[in-house]
Order: structure tokens, then C-alpha cells, then sequence
């Protein structure tokens, strides 16, 4: 049996393989109310039904004014919790384990009049005008996440991840590029950090499962401010501090260009990679990674812990079964009989 398709405890979880759908906004929430719509339940039923180990649903706002848009998928009313909960139970009838991804876009929120943000600091030449949090606003956030975990935890989610990365209000927080603070959340590398240990410790104050975090380990500035792979470490170390149970590792997001290299297949992995050999806790890897061998090769060499797939699934619900005809791993099974059929 192939490692990735192979059963494994990874990140607090037991899972049936090692193939998770990472988080993807989808903007199909069309009455703006932050509630789960037909559209979730056959998104994400379909990669449920296809195998997938575990599903991370789309990034989930803690505070309607914390939107990427106005179409996302929200917990910050007890009203979003009984839709949520009918989708938590649907995708583990069909076979998955379930995680949400909680947020807050910060100066990132597109729809938002006046965006929220560390600093006063646009992400781009477009951007609205920005408000700059106080400590008061702050803390109101971090109670925030962890209303929204208390009501994932009643909807049943399996684990939770935190949105540290690709520009959103946390990742705002953690770099000196858009915060310039001179109170005690801004600064030192640890008074940046402050925000992510207040928002972890409230979550973990509602919900007893897995926690995960989603981090982007490079800014892609050339400025000198962004934070080194050292300070990523010394944040690592932090983490697995307060009970982080696997660090998902993406990049880019927080300034409007992005890599400054040529993307290739896998090419985030070495992040997460000299992350895993910092830290004792589990370490997940993301993009580009459609190559079944690739993320075999990726996880045969200890370079990650799991394997994050997300355009590969939209593009082929069928990604799992095919994954187990490339790698020759014949103890994979699909669904049932009828699907079964479907393969020969």
C-alpha cells in the first residue's frame, strides 16, 4: 500500500489516508448570510464520496465584517450552526473526517466599507480605506474565535484550523510588512505573535479536538521586513508550545505580487520541509501537487506529513482512485460496488 493512500495518526486525527482537501473559498454563500447552501453539501459530498481522508471546509469568517466576501461561509451567529452541523454529519455519513478553517480577512476583506487591520496599511493601491484595530477591537476578535470554535464544536467538526497565512488579519499581525505597531502587538517578533497565542487559547478554551494552523512561511518582499526562516522556527517552537497539533505550510498573500521565481509542481514544499525539521509536531504541504508520485515521493521522504490537495479535486473528483491505479496501490477502495464498476 502506497503511504499517501495508506491509513495514518497524523495531527491529532486517525485517518483513512493521508490526502486532505485543503481549504478553498468557493463565494456561493448567495444571500450573505454565512449560511451553508446546497452548493456545500454537493461540493464538498463529491470529494467526500471520491475518498478523501479529511475535508477542511472553506475559509469560515468569525465576524461578518472579517469576510473575504460577502459570499463566504460564516460562524459568527448561533443561526449558522444548524446548516453547518447538517454538512458536518452528511461528509462523515459519507466516509470523511471534517475540519473547518476558521478566519478573519483583516484589510483583506473586499466587500468591507471600511476593512479592519493591524496598521493602517492598504494591500494594495485600490484598497479601501483602512481603520486600525484598537487593543479593545483585538480582543473582541480573539473572543470571536472562540465563540466560532464553540460552534463548530456543536456542529461536530473533527478538528479546527486557524488562518495565519495568505495575507489575512493574523498573518497582518505576524509580519513587520504590514504591522507597525508600537504597543505590545506590534514590534518584536513575540509581540507579533501575541494575537495568534490570544486566538489559539481562546479556541482551545471551546473545542477539545485537533487544532491546526495555516501559515505562509515567505511574504515574496524584497524589503528586508519579512520574517526569516528563523523567526518562522522560533513561531514553530511557539506553537507546538500551545498545542498546535500540525502547522499547514502555504505562502504569499499578504502583498499583491506573488512568487518571485517560477512555480513548479511541489514547490512549496521545501518550506514546509525545513519547518518539519524545527519542530516536533506534524507538518503539512500544499501546491501544485496534482503528481500522485510526487506527493508519494514527498511523504516517503519525510518531507511533509500530509499532502493538501485543492485545484487537483476541483478539477478531478476522481483524483483519489486514480492516484491508487498510478501507484499501484490495489488496497485502496472507492466508495462502493456501484463506483467500483466505474474504475474498470
Amino acid at each position: 500500500m502506497s503511504k499517501l493512500l495508506a491509513p495514518a495518526n497524523v495531527g491529532g486525527l486517525s485517518l483513512k489516508n493521508r490526502v486532505v482537501m485543503s481549504p478553498m473559498c468557493t463565494y456561493e454563500v448567495i444571500r450573505e448570510n454565512g449560511i451553508a447552501t446546497p452548493f456545500h453539501f454537493a461540493h464538498y459530498g463529491a470529494r467526500a464520496i471520491s475518498g478523501v481522508g479529511l475535508i477542511i471546509t472553506e475559509s469560515t469568517a468569525v465576524d461578518p465584517r472579517g469576510r473575504i466576501s460577502n459570499n463566504d461561509l460564516g460562524l459568527w451567529n448561533d443561526e449558522q450552526v444548524s446548516e453547518f452541523s447538517r454538512l458536518v454529519d452528511s461528509l462523515h455519513y459519507l466516509g470523511s473526517k471534517v475540519g473547518v478553517q476558521l478566519n478573519h480577512a483583516g484589510r483583506k476583506a473586499a466587500d468591507e466599507d471600511v476593512p479592519v487591520a493591524p496598521s493602517a496599511i492598504a494591500f494594495s493601491d485600490d484598497s479601501n480605506k483602512l481603520v486600525e484595530l484598537s487593543k479593545e477591537d483585538i480582543a473582541n476578535i480573539v473572543a470571536e474565535f472562540g465563540q466560532a470554535a464553540k460552534r463548530a464544536s456543536d456542529a461536530g467538526v473533527d478538528m479546527i484550523e486557524i488562518h495565519g497565512a495568505h495575507g489575512y488579519l493574523l498573518n497582518q499581525f505576524l509580519s513587520a510588512v504590514s504591522n507597525k505597531r508600537d504597543d505590545e502587538y506590534g514590534g518584536s517578533l513575540e509581540n507579533r505573535f501575541r494575537i495568534v497565542s490570544e486566538v489559539i487559547d481562546a479556541v482551545k478554551a471551546n473545542f477539545a479536538g485537533p487544532i491546526w494552523i495555516r501559515l505562509s512561511l515567505t511574504d515574496y518582499d524584497e524589503s528586508g521586513l519579512q520574517n526569516t526562516m528563523g523567526d518562522w522556527e522560533q513561531i514553530g517552537k511557539w506553537l507546538e508550545e500551545a498545542g498546535i497539533k500540525l502547522i499547514d505550510v502555504s505562502t504569499g498573500g499578504l502583498l499583491p505580487k506573488g512568487p518571485n521565481f517560477p512555480v513548479h509542481d511541489g514547490y512549496q514544499t521545501p518550506f514546509a520541509t525545513e519547518l518539519k525539521n524545527a519542530v516536533n509536531i506534524d507538518v503539512s504541504t500544499v501546491g501544485l501537487l496534482d503528481n500522485p508520485g510526487l506527493a508519494e515521493y514527498i511523504l516517503q521522504n519525510d518531507q511533509a506529513d500530509l499532502i493538501m490537495e485543492g485545484r487537483a479535486l476541483l478539477r478531478n473528483t476522481n483524483w483519489l482512485a486514480d492516484a491508487a491505479k498510478e501507484l499501484h496501490d490495489h488496497d485502496f477502495k472507492v466508495f462502493d460496488a456501484s463506483y467500483e464498476r466505474g474504475q474498470k
